[in-house]
């Protein structure tokens, strides 16, 4: 469940300071948004996928619809609003910076049949790129539910308190609960804090074993980082949802499904764009091989 926008991508020496104006190369424009990418992340690596997801009726909804290749959706809404726009600025580095104009994304609500589907769901992954009481919603009435808290916000105890795992990198851990990563699990059972190329931290609280559990990056070179969060955020719960037969997860599927999904992230940051960069299943599997086994 989340946003999908359409990118606008221009490719900068520099991500300009405030009140700077700098000259971009060629104007690239795509299919985009937290929600879109995370969705299409997980339908390449395995998972059967569906996506709740408001779009305007207009050229960019269409863009959109077309470019959710193996993502389910019937649930899809057309709103009045025009479909979501974002403008991505991508230095020279691969280091980005973007602005969201949400549009149809700040219409989502959830239809009885969208409540149905996320209630029947083994996992259901969102942000905060819609409604926040959309998200509430939708975290009150799933099984499992994983939230990636992007873009950083300060969120209400009684959102946190459905949340069963949370994904943010630092900025947005810090926004939630200060300084000291280690205090989120005084709001949440179980987190993941992203750290770029460095790889990412498993913060448990319920699952077997506590602390934290380091998973180092995989070192590449970066073209453009645009997607990774959310190729890491959906390929984490693709690999959750196929660990969870059994309607449970431990520590040790947590810390497989985060190291997946680390590899993956790193095969996307190889690649220009959003969704044209997210990897599939077959590609993260023999990177994953060549890491970890």
């Amino acid at each position: 469940m989340g946003s999908a926008n359409v990118d606008l991508v221009l490719p900068v020496q520099r991500i300009p300071r405030p009140g700077e104006t700098v000259l971009a190369g060629a104007m690239t424009r795509g299919p985009g948004g937290k929600g879109a990418n995370q969705a299409v992340a997980s339908a390449r690596a395995g998972a059967g996928t569906a996506m709740v997801v408001a779009l305007g009726d207009d050229e960019g909804g269409a863009l959109l619809r077309g470019a959710l290749e193996g993502v389910d959706l019937s649930l899809a809404t057309t709103s009045e609003a025009p479909t979501g726009t974002a403008i991505i600025t991508v230095e020279e580095s691969g280091e980005n910076s973007i602005v969201v104009a949400p549009g149809a994304n700040g219409e989502l609500t959830l239809s009885p049949a969208a409540l149905a589907a996320i209630g029947q769901a083994k996992i259901v992954l969102s942000q905060l790129e819609i409604p926040f009481a959309t998200v509430q919603a939708a975290a009150a009435a799933s099984k499992y539910f994983i939230l990636n808290a992007a873009p950083a916000a300060e969120l209400s105890d009684d959102l946190l308190a459905e949340v069963d795992l949370l994904v943010v990198n630092e900025t947005e851990a810090e926004a939630i609960a200060g300084p000291d990563r280690s205090a989120l699990l005084k709001k949440v059972p179980a987190a993941v804090v992203t750290l770029g190329g460095a790889g990412a931290v498993i913060l448990t609280r319920d699952l077997d074993g506590s602390g934290e559990i380091a998973v180092p990056g995989v070192p590449v070179e970066v073209v453009d980082t645009t997607a990774a969060g959310d190729t890491f955020c959906g390929v984490l719960a693709a690999t959750l949802t196929a660990a969870s037969a059994n309607d449970s997860i431990t520590g040790s599927d947590l810390t497989n499904a985060v190291r997946r999904a680390n590899v993956a992230a790193s095969l996307s940051v190889q690649a220009a764009g959003a969704i044209p960069s997210v990897p599939h299943g077959d590609a993260i599997d023999a990177r994953y091989a060549e890491v970890y086994l």
